[in-house]
Order: C-alpha cells, then sequence, then structure tokens
C-alpha cells in the first residue's frame, strides 16, 4: 500500500509494507523540485535514516530499473 500527499514544496510518497512474515518500516519519499528524499526509521535505534538523491541520480534509477545488467550512461539533452 502506498499513499500520495502534494504538499506546498513537495510531492510526498509513502510506501507500506504489508503482508505477513518480517515487515519493513514504512518508507517516505519526498520528491522537491532540485532533490528527492528518501526516509526510514530504524527502530532499534528510533532515529530516521534519510538518503538525498540528486534529479539526475533519480532520472538514473528509473532508467536502471528497466536494464540489464551493465555499466550505462544516459544520454544529455543539450537545448
Amino acid at each position: 500500500m502506498f499513499t500520495i500527499e502534494h504538499e506546498f514544496d513537495a510531492t510526498v510518497v509513502t510506501l507500506v509494507d504489508e503482508g505477513q512474515g518480517h515487515l519493513q518500516e514504512d518508507v517516505t519519499i519526498n520528491a522537491f523540485e532540485e532533490c528527492v528524499t528518501v526516509e526510514q526509521l530504524d527502530p532499534q535505534t528510533e532515529r530516521v535514516h534519510k538518503i538525498t538523491l540528486s534529479i539526475t541520480q533519480i532520472n538514473e534509477l528509473a532508467a536502471a530499473l528497466d536494464l540489464p545488467e551493465g555499466v550505462y550512461r544516459l544520454a544529455r539533452n543539450k537545448g
């Protein structure tokens, strides 16, 4: 299950791990104009871990999800 919320300066997507077995903590993705952050609570330390990705990194991640194993470089538009 996931939720999508549009806030003033970001789109926030929260991924909720459902089902049986070992479940992970919710993951919150904040999409800003200049970057994307990914946050998840560490239940052992009660601290939230945050990773910040540039828009270029997000574009490369999106492309990587549809490609086979290998090394790639996305072509940049010079416009």
